[in-house]
């Protein structure tokens, strides 16, 4: 039965106490296993290679949280009577560890600075609502107070959307939705669930699998992201190419909001039905979605699901040189495939992949064999350019053979080589393994992060090429080494999405400013070579400077209007994707 919100799930909610949470200093929960390099045989040398870094010299430490100096609670006593009574006392929380958990995302810099005891503005209480009637109170009181709000769903967000400004005054709340964790309903005619915003992607992927059904949607962040963090970013999964980005999966949402002045009540419900398709005017949905909180609270959304596939696998190949991959991954989305995946990693993503392998078989490592670096060098390759590309094909039997024929007739055209199933059931395995390894490499000195961006397929080539260049020239400028790497993640008729990582061998006290001029470079490349700001990951404070170039000085007038004329008294998660700012560093950006 559809819950509404006068109408609270039969289900008891956790209490925050119970719910799921990521340790405050890194990616995962405490106890985690940390990345096993001693069981990468290549990957040390890979690294002293690229970087010039010694990673095993270094011993691993895990930061110590008494040594934190962490800002007391401002929360006021009638505030915290007012939201002990919208969700009972176990669900307010103003515990130094859990504040500072919730006053941070994930991102390198929030990293960095939360190790480095640089707090920022803490969040003064943690509150953990248990459906829309909770959600609708906690807002009430917030806005009666003048408090600000910041939804907080797994905490993997890394474009600083998830802290309050610098010097902020008023009370901060962060939302932790974790309590919302149910598949409320399935509508098997329409394809489409139902499902509480707070609902983290392996607790809700099992819900619906007891039921044979799937979302289909797999970000990298998937373990420690939920729901409405997906809608509220705009965010893509590893899988998008079959299931259609987050946009397309929302169908229809409820969203808690202020209401407009002089209404007797503080808050109203937006709620959009799971139609197939309206004429009603600018597209709402489309509005709340990619909005970071600045428009209120997802609660629920109803999202297209699908049975799940009776055969499913992922296929290797390898190109020799990124160009060729590229060109193969534009005329598959140009046929009538459509896989599942569609992944190319250019050629220092593949030396990459083949380091972090747990034998030294040959030069092509764990993905394949002594046998398969014959037939490239017979083939005329250099090893030093080879790219390796997965595919992944789901449906029947009959759908999967000729989708495979299709690929292979395509990887044939473009020189490449089917190297088997083998290395994609591990790739497979190890899939969201790369934050434990961007942790490791922050524990020993080497911060890491990630630019993503989208472009028709006519810059494919340019701007991976021209992007590459201004990295390297960045870090040169800077005095030290770094790595980039790329994979092409996503596909469409179109265009595609280009995943870029960097790495700078910087260990130094101000290695953040090292790491912004790098990240500068990386994103005016995306400016100047016809990319997007960002493509899944949302803007935050991260890519607000970039705004303006990205959709205009009269699209950034058109969000800023919409924001201001919903919350105009800037209590939701002021700040996040439009705000003023020096290019390529956030408002909460330091120097150590």
């Amino acid at each position: 039965m559809t819950q509404t919100s006068d109408q609270p799930s039969p289900i008891q909610p956790a209490r925050g106490n119970q719910v799921k949470r990521q340790k405050w200093w890194g990616w995962g929960a405490d106890g985690d296993k940390p990345y096993a390099v001693h069981n990468k045989p290549k990957f040390p040398a890979f690294a002293q290679e690229v970087l010039g870094v010694d990673i095993l010299a270094k011993p691993l430490q895990t930061p110590d949280f008494s040594a934190l100096d962490v800002p007391a609670s401002i929360l006021g006593d009638e505030l915290r009577q007012r939201l002990v009574e919208a969700v009972g006392a176990d669900n307010v929380d103003t515990g130094d560890e859990l504040r500072v958990i919730h006053s941070y995302g994930k991102g390198v810099r929030d990293l960095v600075r939360v190790r480095r005891g640089q707090l920022g503005r803490v969040p003064d209480a943690v509150v953990h609502p248990g459906n829309t009637d909770e959600v609708q109170a906690v807002m009430e009181a917030a806005l009666e107070a003048d408090a600000v709000v910041i939804p907080y769903g797994g905490g993997s967000n890394i474009v600083a959307a998830l802290e309050a400004e610098p010097g902020e005054q008023r009370q901060v709340l962060s939302i932790n939705m974790g309590r919302m964790n149910k598949v409320l309903e399935i509508d098997e005619a329409a394809e489409i669930a139902l499902i509480q915003a707070g609902a983290l992607g392996p607790d809700m992927e099992a819900q619906l699998n007891e039921e044979g059904w799937t979302l289909g949607h797999f970000p990298d962040s998937f373990v420690w992201s939920t729901v409405g963090g997906w809608i509220a970013t705009r965010s893509s999964g590893s899988q998008s190419d079959k299931y259609g980005d987050i946009s397309e999966v929302t169908r229809g949402l409820q969203m808690v909001m202020p209401a407009p002045a002089g209404d007797a009540e503080r808050t109203q419900l937006l709620e959009l039905r799971p139609l197939p398709s309206y004429s009603s005017g600018p597209n709402v949905r489309e509005m709340v979605l990619g909005s970071e909180g600045r428009l209120g609270i997802i609660t629920q959304a109803w999202m297209q699901v699908h049975k799940l596939a009776p055969v499913r696998e992922v296929q290797a190949y390898f190109y020799p040189n990124y160009e060729a991959g590229l060109k193969a991954a534009e005329l598959i989305a140009h046929s009538d495939v459509r896989p599942m995946m569609l992944r190319v990693s250019d050629a220092n993503e593949t030396k990459f992949s083949m380091a972090n392998g747990s034998k030294s078989s040959s030069k092509v490592s764990h993905y394949s064999n002594k046998a398969v670096q014959k037939l490239m060098e017979a083939k005329g390759w250099d090893l030093d350019q080879i790219c390796i590309s997965f595919v992944g094909f789901e449906g029947s039997a009959v759908h999967v053979r000729y989708a495979k024929g299709a690929v292979n007739k395509i990887v044939r055209s473009q020189g490449g080589m089917n190297v088997g199933k083998g290395p994609g059931t591990l790739f497979d395995q190890k899939k969201y393994d790369i934050p434990y390894i961007r942790d490791f490499l922050l524990n020993i000195g080497v911060p890491a992060d990630v630019s993503e961006t989208a472009t028709p397929w006519s810059r494919t080539v340019e701007i991976h090429t021209e992007t590459v260049k201004a990295a390297t020239k960045a870090w040169e400028e800077a005095g030290t080494r770094g790595f980039i790497m790329c994979h092409l993640s996503h596909s469409y008729h179109a265009g595609a999405c280009q995943y870029f990582t960097f790495a700078i061998a910087d260990d130094s006290e101000q290695n953040m400013r090292t790491y912004d001029q790098v990240k500068r470079a990386v994103q005016d490349s995306f400016m100047a070579h016809g990319g997007t700001v960002s493509h899944h990951h949302g803007v935050g404070e991260e890519h607000s400077p970039w705004m303006a170039q990205d959709i205009s000085e009269g699209g950034v007038t058109i969000q800023k209007a919409l924001f201001d004329g919903v919350d105009p008294g800037r209590n939701l998660n002021p700040g996040k994707i439009v705000h003023d700012g020096k290019p390529g560093i956030s408002s909460n950006s330091e120097d150590a």
